[in-house]
Order: structure tokens, then C-alpha cells, then sequence
């Protein structure tokens, strides 16, 4: 869209988002997508508003006003919870988000302090692909991981890791799980770690009927299962159709997590247990496993920003997402006359996890934000009304009528210009211990490099 100006809003003074805090960091290839947001970002009509929180540092209503479109992609940062006992009370039992973001230097998670040396067994409740980065760094070696981006605070308390085995777990089967054949492959070929054998039970028996994907995924299992060797340092499972119902600790380790308690579950009957969404229900059967530490890892959910009431902008509370189209038009019940109807709110968009629900990879993602950017073109160039109150084609000042009064009020808010001396500065202190960076894992650092 010719001469098209944007400001994007970032809650930290930090760029990237999920790329930088949630990617592992032995994973450097996912994160070239960041090559083209800084090619993006250092175009003259892009404005990065680095250290604003949109809700709390400047009103919603305010800031849409001095806009033509406004688009959400703000991501999901609230874990889902299991609900059971023990989960809030004991000592060893985080979330998976916590834990990534704690080794990949967010700040909101610099003081976890996990307890990496307390004992042998460790679970993750999920199995998806973040389950997977868990397991895969509490199993990997330091020196493996030494050269990343990985914060120094997590390599030193890695180094005390005393976990030897690593049970991922989830309610349904194989065929149900939601992580993806390269990172069951990445973790099969760690050194010094065995894989414990998937019972032949809760495998297909005929992967050439699966279609591809399925098909794929069967046959690294199967053969892993039968190559599985013993007299390895370390060891993780895949442990299926359970569900956990009870965090328990123990006498003589008061408040730590010693056990879990789990549910045996079952396939419904006439199930097709290769079927992606096939369910389960609960047996009489029950089996409790140790564990020292606990990860769950089921999903997370985005919250809606203080002030979307105000402009008509519904939100999901159930799923975590604002209504809309395929395209990202935000979509709202408008009562016209005596029949309501389902209407775009005017110049309002949305893109990612809040859009979707918290799925997909980075590619997918990407694939989603360019649909929504299509949508608000395709908006503009039909003239319909953007902004509520203000018709198309109409010009607005932007940041640029909005940080007179946040710089008011205190505020120090970051630049591109001030982003890139951050870079430097975590580069200069990497290199100084033979790394490519080494995170500011405060605000307030950051913020220091620029006074």
C-alpha cells in the first residue's frame, strides 16, 4: 500500500517477541525470520514504540483514534492450568511458558529459579513441540548449549541438573499428539540419551494405510521403539493415555513435588484410534510416578486489552481470541433495527495466536499476519470506513499525536535507533564469553544501555 505509515506498539523494550523469548535457543535457524522484520523495520514509514504497554501506558480508545487501522497481534501470554490439587501449593511444578521464557531471558521470568538439582524424574504434562524444547534442554549437556543465546544464569543452574529421566505425557495416543516429526528426531539424537520403547499396543499396525504425515511419525517411533538401548546416562518416554490427577509430596521432602497421580485413560468405544481429534474417557484404573519437577505445557490463551469494550470489540474469554473473518476483519453483533447482525468493526484487525487460538509455527503464523495485511488493503482500497467515526483515505498523525503525553507522564519509551544500541550492547557482552549475545534479562538493563 503506497505511503503507508505504521507504528507498532511493543510491550517490552524489545523486538521479536516469541522468535527471541520463545524459540529454543539451539534452534538459531528458526530465527532468521527476524532478518526480514529488520528489513521492514528500518523502512522510513515504520516506527517501532518499543517499552508501551497499549491498556496501561496509553487508553485503547485513545490511541485507535489517531489511527486509520488498528491490528492485534499481540500473541497469547496466559498458560492454561490443570486444576488439580497440589499444582499451586508445591514446589517443582511450573509451566512450560515459565520455564522457556526463563532460560530464553524473559523478563517476567528472570527469578524462576527452578529446581533443577532436587531430584531424578522429571514429567511434562502435553505433548507438543514446546514439551519437546523442555525435555530436550533439561536432557542436553551444557556444552551443547554454551554457544546459543541461552542465558548465563540458566547455563550455570543446567549445570547443576541432576534430571535422568524425562517423561512426556499425554491423554490420548500417539497418533493424537500435536509435536512434529523433526523435533521427535532432534531429541532421539542426543548423545547419551535412550528412548524407553512405546508399547507396540498404541501403535498402528499398518503405518502404509496412514496418510503421510501420520504415516512419517509411525515409523520414527517404530523404529526408535526397536532400537531403544539400555546402559544410557539419561533416558525419556513418550507415556500415553494418562491423565494426571493429583501433585503429591512426600514425608521428609515438605512442600517439593514428589509424585503424581495419574488416571488411565481409554480410547471411547468404536474410536479410530489413528484419528487426529479421536477421544477418550476415564478407566478405573490409576498409577502414580515419581517426580521431582513438573512441567505442564496444554496451551496458552491471549487476554483482552483494557479498553476493547469501549471501541465495540468483543472478546472470546473461553478460547482466548477476538471474533473475526478469515481475513482478520474483527467481527461484532450489531442490533440493526429489530434483527442483529454480525458486522467488521470498523478499521479493527487481528492477526496470530489472538486471531487463531494458540497453534502453529512460526511459517503458518507469518502465512496468517500477511492474510490480515491483505484484508486491511483490500479495506482501504474499497473505501469502506476504517476507524469508527473516520472515512478512509483521511490522514492521522499516529504516534506522533500520542507521545507528547506518554513521554509526560515519565515514561521512557524505545526507539528502532535505541533497540539496535541494545543489540550491540547484548553482542559485545556474548563476545566476551564466546557467544552470539547474552540477554539483558531485566528492564531496567536494558533501559540502562540508553541513559
Amino acid at each position: 500500500m503506497k505511503d503507508a505509515v505504521i507504528d507498532m506498539y511493543e510491550r517490552l523494550p524489545v523486538p521479536y517477541g516469541l522468535v527471541r523469548f520463545g524459540v529454543a535457543p539451539d534452534h538459531p535457524e528458526v530465527k532468521n525470520c527476524q532478518d526480514k522484520f529488520t528489513e521492514v523495520a528500518n523502512s522510513p514509514n515504520f516506527s517501532f514504540i518499543g517499552n508501551v504497554e497499549v491498556g496501561r501506558d496509553v487508553a485503547l480508545p485513545t490511541l485507535s483514534s489517531q489511527y486509520d487501522a488498528v491490528l492485534f497481534a499481540y500473541g497469547a501470554s496466559k498458560d492454561r492450568h490443570l486444576g488439580i490439587p497440589g499444582e499451586k501449593s508445591l514446589v517443582g511444578i511450573h509451566s512450560a511458558r515459565g520455564f522457556v521464557g526463563w532460560y530464553n531471558g524473559l523478563p517476567e521470568y528472570a527469578d524462576l529459579s527452578p529446581k533443577l538439582d532436587a531430584g531424578e524424574e522429571a514429567v511434562i504434562i502435553g505433548q507438543g513441540n514446546v514439551a519437546l524444547d523442555v525435555a530436550r534442554i533439561l536432557l542436553s549437556g551444557v556444552d551443547r548449549l554454551r554457544k546459543t543465546d541461552i542465558t548465563d544464569h540458566a547455563l550455570a543452574t543446567l549445570a547443576k541438573c541432576r534430571i535422568k529421566r524425562v517423561h512426556v505425557v499425554g491423554r490420548r495416543g500417539p497418533m493424537q499428539a500435536s509435536f512434529t516429526i523433526k523435533e521427535v528426531r532432534e531429541i532421539m539424537a542426543l548423545a547419551h540419551v535412550s528412548f524407553s520403547p512405546i508399547p507396540d499396543s498404541l501403535l498402528p499396525s499398518d503405518p502404509a494405510e496412514l496418510p503421510r504425515v501420520q504415516k512419517r511419525l509411525t515409523k520414527l517411533l517404530m523404529k526408535a521403539s526397536l532400537e531403544a538401548s539400555e546402559g544410557t546416562s539419561k533416558s525419556w518416554s513418550l507415556d500415553f493415555l494418562l491423565s494426571p490427577t493429583t501433585f503429591r509430596g512426600s514425608t521428609g521432602v515438605s512442600g517439593h513435588l514428589s509424585y503424581i497421580d495419574y488416571t488411565r485413560m481409554t480410547f471411547l468405544e468404536g474410536a479410530n484410534y489413528n484419528d487426529p481429534k479421536a477421544r477418550v474417557r476415564p478407566t478405573t484404573k490409576h498409577v502414580t510416578m515419581p517426580a521431582s519437577l513438573a512441567f505442564r505445557s496444554i496451551g496458552y490463551k491471549s487476554e483482552s486489552i483494557p479498553g476493547m469494550r469501549n471501541l465495540g470489540i468483543p472478546f472470546d474469554e473461553e478460547s482466548g481470541t477476538i471474533p473475526n473473518d478469515t481475513g482478520g476483519r474483527i467481527k461484532a453483533l450489531w442490533q440493526s433495527g429489530s434483527e442483529p447482525s454480525v458486522k467488521h468493526v470498523p478499521g479493527m484487525y487481528c492477526t496470530g495466536w489472538v486471531k487463531n487460538g494458540p497453534n502453529g509455527v512460526i511459517a503458518s503464523t507469518m502465512e496468517d499476519a500477511f492474510a490480515s495485511a491483505e484484508a486491511i488493503v483490500e479495506d482501504w482500497e474499497r473505501t469502506v470506513d476504517m476507524v469508527a467515526g473516520h472515512s478512509a483515505k483521511s490522514i492521522k498523525p499516529g504516534w506522533q499525536a500520542l507521545k507528547g503525553e506518554v513521554h509526560a507522564n515519565g515514561l521512557q519509551t524505545v526507539s528502532w535507533e535505541d533497540w539496535q544500541r541494545i543489540d550491540t550492547a547484548e553482542r559485545e557482552r556474548g563476545r566476551i564469553v564466546g557467544k552470539e549475545r547474552e540477554k539483558f534479562t531485566s528492564i531496567q538493563d536494558m533501559l540502562a544501555v540508553l541513559r
